[in-house]
């Protein structure tokens, strides 16, 4: 099956989730179900009625911009849940203050895996305070930087 690239199709449907007021944070497609999959999320989060509420106000769009070229697909929406990844600057600074989760791919200082509050993100490279002082990483020498889920 061939689809639009998933960049083209967040970007058009920009608009239409700003007029729901929710964000779209990502998408993927998994070719084996044939689904698009639109993560949203919303000042406040994001319940069942608010995915729903989105879902019909892109379908039409949808449907005019043809992400899979005439192919039948599924479209599912859903909320990026809590432990969702950082991925744009804007995530970083959306949880600036808050206690987050670093995992590395290569070891540093000995360790794989961080936890700290995060004090600042400016051109990929973002500082946590640790309980050992604060550590600055680059956010492409990760393997996921996500919120820290305290239970």
């Amino acid at each position: 099956m061939k689809v639009k690239p998933v960049a083209d199709t967040i970007a058009f449907l920009a608009p239409v989730a700003s007029e729901v007021g929710v964000e779209i944070v990502d998408a993927e497609w998994d070719m084996r179900t044939r689904s698009l999959t639109i993560f949203i999320d919303a000042e406040g989060g994001v319940d069942l009625n608010l995915c729903e509420k989105f879902h019909r106000a892109v379908d039409a769009p949808l449907d005019e911009f043809d992400p899979s070229f005439g192919e039948s697909y599924t479209l599912n929406c859903s909320s990026p849940g809590l432990d969702r990844p950082f991925k744009t600057a804007r995530d970083y600074e959306k949880h600036m203050g808050e206690k987050i989760e670093v995992r590395l791919y290569a070891p540093i200082d000995g360790k794989k895996y961080y936890e700290g509050v995060l004090l600042s993100y400016a051109d990929g490279v973002f500082t946590v305070a640790t309980d050992k002082g604060e550590k600055t990483f680059q956010a492409e020498k990760t393997a996921k930087v996500c919120l820290c889920i305290e239970v």
